[in-house]
């Protein structure tokens, strides 16, 4: 299977037109119905190859799109979403140079 093609469990006869913001395998429980006991018996049914984490990114890229970029009148929500996560991940890159810039008092 090439990276252009469509996911194996996807048939066009019985889901129709392809969406790529959905998941087309086996339904399974979701995580917020899942009881803390049964939980590392859930995670270890996941598929963990890196094809599958792309997977799951790339729905979750496409869910996002549909829901704030796609519509007809969309906000600044997706701009204040950009600005945000950005803002997020330069301070995550950058914290070690912010904490040595703390203002100590000196005796």
């Amino acid at each position: 299977m090439a990276i252009s093609d469509y996911p194996p469990e996807y048939n066009p006869k019985v889901h129709g037109p392809y969406d790529p913001a959905r998941y087309y395998g086996k339904p399974d429980t979701p995580l917020s119905q899942v009881k803390l006991g049964d939980l590392r018996e859930w995670i270890s049914c996941r598929n963990k190859s890196p094809r599958a984490i792309a997977g799951v990114f790339s729905r979750a890229y496409w869910r996002w799109s549909h829901k704030y970029v796609q519509p007809k009148r969309t906000t600044v929500a997706p701009l204040i979403h950009i600005i945000a996560g950005s803002m997020l991940f330069f301070y995550t890159i950058n914290y070690g140079k912010i904490i040595r810039h703390r203002n100590y008092k000196y005796h």
